[in-house]
């Protein structure tokens, strides 16, 4: 996956690691906590953060992981110490965490598609909660992990779960040019390589078949609508994943806008 035009990552690099600095030591953190899912997005994420020079602190946490991401996770995390005296790492096994959630909510009677979905987007928090345990104890930032495809196309993402940072350097940056990032960081090949996934039920589904359309594709959707051209002139699979970049576009304001406040008039005051 590369972006459609050449693509400055040298100097894109540079600008993401002096924004990161600079707003950190705005911020009078010490540095950046991530967590680390053996995926192309928390892969660059966490290079950008080390390159800071600022602690940077690698957060595996498993819940009924798939073992390819897995081993992926420690391949990332075990280059990356080596690169960079200032990274670190934890590991923090949530699957007990998690099952002993599921024994104290009601299950029973629900529907089987919507609890899968709940107890997915349950383990995307519970790993939000834990990069916040840890940041407060060390007085680090949570860096997101999130793309532009992801965070403002089809919002492909857990409220108050992998939604739930301080900060996003990746976020406008579209998935090709996430990957050409990852190649001039040298991310490992085994990551760059796999197919893209959430991770978030245990297997290797991954996002393509859940989002029904490729990250290229979402991505041109997602161009083509900024540009305003007529949807109409699609067809084919183009229109199709129009259709369902549209869709998910819609479906998903709720993520991508503030949350609404209910503004008290003044003559009610």
């Amino acid at each position: 996956m590369t972006p459609k035009t050449t693509f400055p990552a040298e100097k894109i690099n540079e600008h993401i690691v002096h924004w990161l600095k600079d707003y950190a030591l705005t911020a009078k953190v010490n540095g950046f906590v991530v967590g680390i899912s053996g995926g192309i997005d928390s892969a660059v994420t966490s290079t950008l953060c080390a390159q800071t020079g600022l602690p940077t602190l690698c957060v595996e946490m498993p819940i009924h992981q798939a073992e390819s991401h897995v081993s992926r996770a420690k391949e990332h995390v075990a280059q990356l110490k080596k690169r960079f005296p200032n990274v670190s790492s934890a590991e923090t096994n949530l699957t007990s965490v998690f099952e002993l959630f599921t024994t104290v909510v009601p299950t029973e009677g629900a529907d089987e598609a919507k609890l899968h979905l709940s107890l997915a987007n349950t383990r995307a928090r519970l790993r939000m909660t834990t990069l916040y345990y840890y940041a407060g104890i060390h007085g680090l930032l949570v860096a997101g992990t999130g793309n532009k495809v992801e965070d403002f196309g089809v919002g492909f993402y857990t409220k108050y779960g992998d939604g739930g940072v301080d900060l996003s350097p990746i976020a406008d940056l579209m998935k090709s040019e996430v990957y050409a990032l990852a190649q001039y960081l040298d991310v490992p090949n085994a990551i760059q390589a796999a197919a893209p996934t959430d991770g978030l039920f245990g297997d290797d589904r991954s996002d393509e078949a859940q989002l029904g359309a490729s990250y290229d594709e979402l991505e041109q959707a997602m161009r083509y609508d900024e540009s305003g051209k007529n949807e109409t002139a699609l067809t084919g699979r183009e229109a199709e994943v129009f259709k369902i970049y549209k869709r998910l576009n819609r479906i998903n304001q709720h993520k991508m806008n503030p949350i609404p406040v209910c503004l008290i008039p003044e003559n009610l005051r």
